[in-house]
């Protein structure tokens, strides 16, 4: 039976021990009695100790009951030293400590080895009681009770258990980091959360910074969860619709068409202008239907996109012969001389200087220059062009004259897989790029000036000379003392036609007819003749050549008698 009381005994203590709210723990440091410790000297001398915590009273009753409880100590032998180096006797405080209570300690003799029992009161050697205030703390208080008989040295403190805080221990705060919370405790048993949890019982996961609490969750610190139809990193993004291709959200599973866009899904092109912006170098684009887009090109690019930048000499805007220069969106014409104009439209001459060939009618034009009307057969800005039967390209040879490849005026004639220019005077070369002057292969005899006229050189004879190189001198005297003409240059040549040494000739010819009288005719001799001489009207520049005075003769010889024809030479 006694085997089964202790382990009983011991588990009681343990569990109130566990259960208590703190500690009051007594040290017995010395016990001395007048009265001698032990009641039967012959006996070996054995002495415990009871110790009482009651409510403070003005008036202390030792008698139980301990309302605050008690304990005993163990036995002890008579020596004082057995006594000093005891264990302290502990209370269980099962309520929150009051500062004030009463002390109760008595001394009892053992009647038998080990056996504590409080029984009979013979065996009590002494008893104190005293009213006491005690703060809780680590700290021991040091005192000493003299009784009638008695001197009991002791110390004494309170401490709170494992997991209670405060002055009274009546703070609970068990630390503890697992599902049912995750904080630390501090000196006055408040609950500190661990980093990342918060809550009462910091049991409350803290998000990572942002994340919407509206929208998002989070298991553990630091996480983002989007609850279902909301995502991004802080959950405040709604999921569009699966299918939704261009298309925007307000709430989850939604699709809001952006501009241009349409359909169930947005994935229909409504406006492909600003999707796409396909025109380039500041086009304006237009929207012609789903998908389908025109670009209106800026001057100077060209293309679906306008992507391409166009040369304005590509159209051969330059006329007669001008030489095209590429600007930015534009192009420059460089005349040749004797045109004019934004693209060499534009003749210097006028009908006065007679530009027409081949029989063509000249019409002066209201805004200078002129026009030329050409007969049947002849094309060309002078009627210069004898119409080619081929130029309707019948056969299969390539054109090689469609590029144009004749500079200033150059008349181009198609060969096989060649071309050939025939150049306006003053130019020369395969495409005619090289300026020359006619007057470096007609040289004038006798000290005459050669002179550049479209329809060739021209030479300005001294007093003395005349012919088409200044080759004939005038035999006659009064012809070197006459005066010389001022506009209107020597005649050269006649146009001569049917003629014989004894008929008379007739000259018709406005521009001369004041210098008629100087000509003479009687020089003409029967050595050649023939029935049909042509020679085209010649014209004489007076300072250049597109500043003029023309002098055009047209001269007729007509025969006066059918006679044998004979070919008269011209002086």
């Amino acid at each position: 039976m006694a085997r089964l009381f202790l382990p009983c005994l011991l588990l009681l203590v343990s569990a109130q021990t566990a259960l208590s709210k703190g500690v009051f723990e007594l040290k017995i440091n010395s016990f001395t009695s007048s009265r001698g410790v032990c009641s039967s000297p012959s006996r070996d001398c054995q002495v415990f100790f009871r110790v009482c915590l009651k409510h403070a009273q003005e008036v202390i009753n030792p008698e139980p009951p301990c309302t605050y409880g008690t304990a005993l100590t163990e036995v002890f032998g008579a020596d004082s030293s057995s006594i000093s180096g005891s264990a302290p006797v502990r209370v269980p405080v099962q309520f929150k400590w009051p500062e004030t209570f009463s002390l109760i300690v008595e001394a009892w003799n053992a009647e038998s080895s080990g056996l504590e029992s409080t029984d009979n009161q013979n065996n009590l050697i002494s008893r104190l009681a005293m009213r006491r205030r005690l703060a809780v703390g680590e700290e021991w208080s040091q005192d000493v009770h003299f009784g009638d008989q008695s001197e009991l040295r002791y110390s004494y403190h309170v401490v709170c258990n494992e997991h209670y805080y405060g002055a009274d221990c009546s703070a609970f705060c068990r630390p503890r980091n697992d599902t049912f919370g995750h904080y630390a405790c501090d000196e006055e048993g408040k609950r500190r959360c661990l980093d990342g949890w918060a809550g009462e019982y910091c049991s409350d996961p803290i998000c990572a910074p942002g994340c919407s609490e509206e929208h998002g969750f989070c298991e553990a610190p630091g996480e983002c969860v989007c609850r279902q139809g909301w995502q991004g990193e802080r959950c405040d993004e709604c999921a569009r619709h699966p299918n939704c291709v261009h298309g925007t959200c307000q709430q989850p599973w939604q699709c809001n068409c952006r501009e241009g866009w349409g359909g169930l899904f947005c994935n229909q092109d409504l406006n492909y202008c600003t999707n796409h912006k396909p025109c380039q170098n500041d086009a304006s684009c237009t929207n012609t239907g789903q998908g389908s887009y025109t670009c209106v090109c800026r001057p100077g690019f060209t293309g679906k996109n306008c992507e391409t930048e166009t040369n304005e000499c590509d159209s051969n805007p330059c006329k007669n012969g001008g030489s095209c220069k590429d600007l930015e969106n534009d192009y420059s014409c460089e005349c040749p001389q004797g045109f004019y104009g934004k693209n060499c439209e534009i003749s210097a001459m006028t009908c006065a200087d007679g530009p027409c060939f081949n029989g063509g009618t000249c019409v002066e034009n209201a805004a200078g220059g002129y026009t030329c009307r050409c007969p049947a057969g002849y094309t060309g800005s002078n009627c210069e062009k004898r119409i080619d039967k081929c130029s309707s390209n019948p056969c299969t040879n390539i054109d090689d004259c469609a590029g144009n490849p004749c500079r200033n005026a150059g008349t181009c004639v198609d060969g096989i897989n060649d071309f050939t220019c025939t150049c306006t005077l003053g130019f020369s070369g395969k495409d005619c790029s090289v300026r020359t002057s006619p007057c470096d292969h007609f040289p004038c005899d006798n000290g005459g000036t050669c002179y550049t006229h479209f329809t060739g050189p021209v030479c300005q004879c001294p007093l003395g000379f005349m012919g088409a190189r200044c080759e004939y001198s005038a035999t006659r005297g009064p012809l070197q003392q006459r005066p010389r003409p001022s506009s209107c240059m020597f005649v050269v040549c006649f146009l001569i036609s049917v003629c014989t040494p004894s008929q008379s000739i007739s000259v018709e010819n406005h521009c001369l007819a004041r210098y008629q009288p100087f000509l003479s005719l009687s020089l003409f001799n029967s050595k050649k003749c023939d029935s049909s001489i042509i020679i085209p009207p010649l014209s004489f520049a007076k300072d250049s050549l597109y500043q003029m005075e023309q002098c055009v003769f047209a001269t007729e010889v007509r025969k006066r008698l059918p006679t044998q024809p004979r070919t008269q030479q011209c002086l």
